[in-house]
């Protein structure tokens, strides 16, 4: 059986929120439980933009600085990666508060890059995956609860299409995006082949509305946590009472097997009917999956010309 910690948590100020990040962990054994002494760890936060700082649309920097000073502690060698939409991680995790904390924990952050890599299922073996992901000896997911335009919800198992690596997952947009149900497996089959140790949902504040950049904050006062990344989405889905039949990553793993029902979850500290809302926004109407050629090229232009041309200068300008 899956077990999923989940505790209400309002705070980022750092001593309360490492609390409760110990609080959360205790059930699954601590950190020390997936993390041991040399051990490389990679920490994947939704690193999505910078271009709206304050809205909430990125993991926060406090969640991420806790869980590294945590894997430290226990021996291991945290790094951090991403491949953002737009620009690049180091550009992103910056322009959304990270460099402190990337600069007093001297955490590395990579950029990442594709190895053909096969899958667990053949439709989708020709799939490009991080190879920082896939040679990780430890994984933790970090995402973020939001609100999504194409997809409904982003959660944990979405989080994982950033280690598609750069412009990728446009072409994927452009390839499987036709069929939401298809597009939906590709996303499952990319979150079993990563297969992350652990994955930590930041739900203290949300994003809702027009996400996952165009909504709104909101306060959730939550925190989760699991081995199980289908079984931690499929609890948070119940906490914002949202049906998995409308989000294609939950749909897809239920179709698959792999989105156990409530009854099939361990919860040892709070239940999600204990913290569920009713009235969580989601996107006044959904945008087709399919970006679509032209619309392909102009994200692989932007995303170029920010991480290339733009962030460059801007560096090179502040120092």
């Amino acid at each position: 059986m899956s077990v999923v910690s989940l505790i209400s948590a309002n705070s980022y100020e750092i001593s309360q929120l490492r609390k409760s990040l110990e609080n959360l962990l205790e059930p699954l054994g601590g950190m020390a439980a997936f993390v041991k002494p040399g051990n490389r760890v990679l920490l994947k936060p939704n690193l999505l933009t910078g271009s709206r700082p304050g809205k909430e649309c990125v993991t926060r920097p406090e969640v991420v600085y806790c869980v590294a000073q945590m894997v430290k502690e226990a021996g291991g060698k945290p790094f951090l990666g991403d491949s953002p939409a737009f620009g690049s991680a180091k550009g992103v995790a910056t322009a959304s508060g990270y460099l402190p904390m990337i600069e007093e924990l001297d955490l590395p952050v990579v950029e990442f890059h594709g190895k053909r890599y096969e899958t667990v299922s053949e439709e989708f073996n020709h799939l490009r995956l991080c190879k920082e992901a896939i040679e990780a000896d430890v994984v933790i997911n970090l995402p973020k609860v939001k609100s999504h335009v194409q997809l409904t919800m982003t959660l944990g198992v979405k989080n994982l299409f950033g280690c598609v690596p750069g412009k990728m997952k446009a072409w994927w947009h452009l390839e499987a995006g036709k069929d939401s149900d298809r597009f939906g497996e590709m996303l499952v089959e990319t979150a079993r082949a990563i297969n992350p140790d652990l994955t930590i949902v930041d739900g203290i504040i949300g994003h809702e509305g027009n996400g996952p950049s165009g909504g709104e904050p909101r306060d959730l006062g939550i925190l989760a946590a699991s081995t199980d990344v289908f079984a931690c989405d499929r609890a948070l889905l119940h906490i914002l009472n949202v049906d998995p039949a409308l989000v294609p990553t939950a749909a897809a793993a239920d179709r698959l097997g792999l989105l156990p029902q409530l009854s099939h979850i361990e919860f040892p500290l709070l239940h999600p009917a204990e913290v569920q809302i009713t009235d969580w926004k989601l996107p006044a109407a959904l945008v087709p999956i399919d970006f679509g050629l032209p619309r392909v090229l102009k994200s692989t232009f932007k995303h170029f010309y920010i991480r290339w041309i733009k962030e460059p200068i801007k560096l090179y300008a502040n120092r």
